[in-house]
């Protein structure tokens, strides 16, 4: 059995070889290919002196390579001056440069998965590492491998404009709404849906209703998108998971949620309760209430229903409670890292991820308390993360007298990377159902 790692030697010297007879094509192959790239030393160290004499807007030929390998010392390592001046003989014609390109780029990136799969087997002996994480950590290890390599290249307009008429033809016929219907007919209006790959922010204060507008969210998408058949992940790090389905019952069935925890239910209640029970039985919506969970853990549970294509939208209440990385220096750190990994968990499994998130104590010292983006908490990054960033906003939350609370909320759209921001929408709270109503009312008409 022959152990050596893969290379392409021969390929390696056409390609250095070709840019030789003909310095044009170093901008072709820097496009694809770098330094480590190449398996022999003495290529790598022969290629990255053509690559800092074409940033130093030197013309490529033998006289400047064997200078620039003068100048750092690696003439030797690069093989000696008679070894240089034989590669362009390794190459009789410059028109296979691609094929030759690809040849090293294989040999590469399979030396790159034995690396990293060494890595796994090592990290596998540690014994103070547990099974979820040693497999959650070998999933982002051969992932990391794979986004590499799928980003190498610029991607032809021809190729994306094949992709982008494709999608249109799928999405003539779902009218206005190309994403996932939200069942609020405003939010839908100005985001045509919630979109694959979006990290979607919703921020308030404490106790002013974003939880209870996340569980709207999640039950009217997994009732309304795919024929009812939509799967909706709902993370809690906060409440309990029967806390969660007690507030969609209550909403579902149309029961006051004091009387559903109290469980003083009348017969009325109680056909209603079970009328929602029916309904609710009937829905693709899973929970998970882990108090310490972190990104990794998140990820993992839903790559697993992604792989069994059962996942359209995954919400998570809220963000600064995730579990922070020990790699990060400071909290500021961590949340940055943390928004940073969900977006990337966005795009990876191609779902939108609405993750809640609290707002700074700041907000509070002003006149007027309506959220701004600077008031998100802890981090910046959250807002540079995000392709939606909701602020949730209800005057009658710091009126005492219960007599004068409307039940009046306002959602502003502080940010939406693919349409209109910097409006607001408008709903109805009923918080004895934990229901949000959309009003059809502009910002002029107040």
């Amino acid at each position: 059995m022959n152990n050596q790692l893969p290379s392409h030697i021969e390929a390696e010297q056409s390609v250095l070889g070709t840019i030789f007879l003909d310095s044009r094509k170093i901008v072709d192959v820097m496009d694809k290919l770098s330094v480590d790239d190449f398996f022999d030393s003495k290529h790598q160290a022969i290629y990255q002196a053509m690559v800092l004499a074409y940033n130093d807007d030197m013309h490529i030929d033998y006289t400047t390579i064997i200078s620039k390998l003068n100048q750092t010392k690696t003439l030797g390592k690069a093989g000696g001056v008679d070894y240089i001046l034989e590669l362009s003989n390794h190459v009789p014609t410059v028109y296979h440069l691609d094929s030759h390109i690809e040849l090293v780029l294989d040999a590469s990136l399979k030396r790159e998965i034995i690396e990293t799969t060494s890595q796994i087997t090592k990290m596998g002996f540690n014994e103070s590492i547990s099974a979820i994480d040693y497999v959650t950590q070998a999933e982002e290890l051969i992932f990391a491998v794979s986004q590499k390599r799928s980003t190498s290249e610029f991607s032809k307009i021809e190729h994306i404009l094949v992709e982008l008429r494709e999608k249109i033809e799928k999405q003539k016929n779902r009218g206005d709404v190309t994403g996932l219907a939200t069942g609020f007919s405003n939010v839908d209006r100005i985001t045509s849906g919630f979109q694959p790959e979006e990290l979607i922010i919703l921020a308030a204060r404490p106790s002013m209703g974003k939880s209870a507008l996340a569980l709207n969210f999640a039950l009217n998408i997994a009732k309304r998108n795919k024929n009812g058949q939509a799967t909706v992940a709902v993370f809690s790090l906060e409440m309990s998971n029967d806390q969660l389905v007690s507030r969609m019952v209550s909403l579902e069935g149309d029961i006051d949620g004091n009387r559903l925890r109290r469980g003083a239910l009348d017969s009325k209640d109680w056909a209603n309760f079970h009328a929602a029970n029916q309904s609710l039985n009937s829905l693709n919506i899973v929970f998970d209430d882990s108090a310490a969970v972190s990104v990794s853990d998140i990820r993992a549970k839903c790559r697993k229903l992604s792989q069994e294509n059962r996942l359209d939208f995954v919400v998570i209440d809220y963000l600064q409670l995730i579990k922070g990385d020990s790699r990060a220096g400071n909290r500021q750190e961590e949340v940055a890292r943390i928004s940073r990994s969900l977006k990337q968990m966005a795009r990876e499994l191609k779902v939108p991820v609405l993750a809640l998130s609290q707002l700074s104590r700041a907000v509070e010292t002003r006149d007027d308390k309506r959220p701004v983006l600077a008031d998100l908490r802890e981090s910046g990054s959250i807002e540079q993360d995000a392709d939606i960033v909701m602020f949730l906003y209800r005057d009658d939350y710091y009126t005492r007298d219960e007599s004068k609370k409307t039940g009046d909320v306002e959602l502003s759209i502080a940010k939406n990377r693919q349409g209109q921001s910097g409006i607001n929408l408008f709903f109805k709270f009923e918080p004895e159902y934990s229901r949000f109503i959309a009003v059809e009312r502009r910002d002029d008409e107040e």
